[in-house]
């Protein structure tokens, strides 16, 4: 068996180190020592294009904007499920990140930065979405480790309810926003609703084959009629009145 081998490595905007490994052909990346993610473990990124672009199945021209590169999964299986006339943003906050995939990552996935149907674009995410009104039938966001940042805490603004509007902005009328995360939220579930969202939160395995669902991926869209089936409904909390503005009770 041979050892895990260091590739490459880069500094985070927040100053933290990121690692790509290599030990045979598995990959790996790492945050100042902690895994980030890992090619074996790529179930959870594909599903996160699967639950946000069933709505497409039947659109001829889609055009959808993906916020994270990562190692392409997300990218791949969107690719694979849209028409040849889709239009594919990807937004990757990083330039390392763009340049493994080319030299190392592509060959996992089939090169998927090559297809023609994709467009790159390097820098914030967050400016990128609040200029765009009306122009995406699909956001996916994979960005960090999900509304938990851990590679930059400027990511925490995506998922704020500034960041969450402004991805509702951005979608247009039959769109779906499809967000991934290591872990429940509770709080970023109430954000999304905040935003007159439809909200489903469904619980997902990192790897195929797995019987554990330890990710999460969350679909909202204003039309609830075209959310994908399954998953759960979050709600928001019951507010209780105050005694001042309780209604007395009815007369019998």
């Amino acid at each position: 068996m041979n050892r895990r081998l260091k590739i490459a490595s880069a500094q985070t905007p927040g100053g933290s180190e990121m690692v790509l490994y290599q030990h045979d052909c598995d990959f790996s990346i790492q945050i100042n020592g902690q895994d980030l993610m890992h090619s074996r473990q790529n179930e959870s990124e594909q599903e996160l294009a699967r639950l946000g672009c069933a709505h497409l199945a039947d659109i001829n021209s889609p055009s959808i904007l993906i916020g994270g590169l990562g190692m392409g999964y997300t990218l791949r299986k969107a690719l694979d499920m849209l028409s040849p006339n889709a239009q594919v943003v990807v937004s990757e906050l990083m330039d390392d990140v763009v340049e493994w995939n080319r030299e190392h990552l592509g060959k996992l996935n089939k090169q998927p930065l090559e297809d023609k149907r994709v467009e790159l674009i390097t820098g914030d995410i967050v400016e990128l979405i609040s200029g765009s009104r009306n122009r995406f039938d699909a956001i996916l966001i994979d960005i960090d480790n999900g509304s938990s940042a851990m590679t930059d805490s400027g990511n925490s603004r995506l998922y704020s309810h500034k960041g969450i509007y402004a991805c509702r902005l951005a979608l247009r009328k039959q769109g779906c926003l499809a967000v991934w995360s290591a872990e429940a939220s509770k709080k970023f579930e109430q954000v999304m609703m905040n935003c007159n969202f439809n909200v489903r939160r469904f619980r997902v395995p990192a790897y195929k084959g797995s019987k554990s669902r330890s990710r999460f991926v969350w679909v909202a869209s204003e039309n609830k009629s075209i959310l994908p089936p399954g998953g759960g409904e979050p709600r928001l909390p019951f507010k209780k009145e105050s005694k001042g503005n309780r209604r007395p009770p009815r007369r019998r």
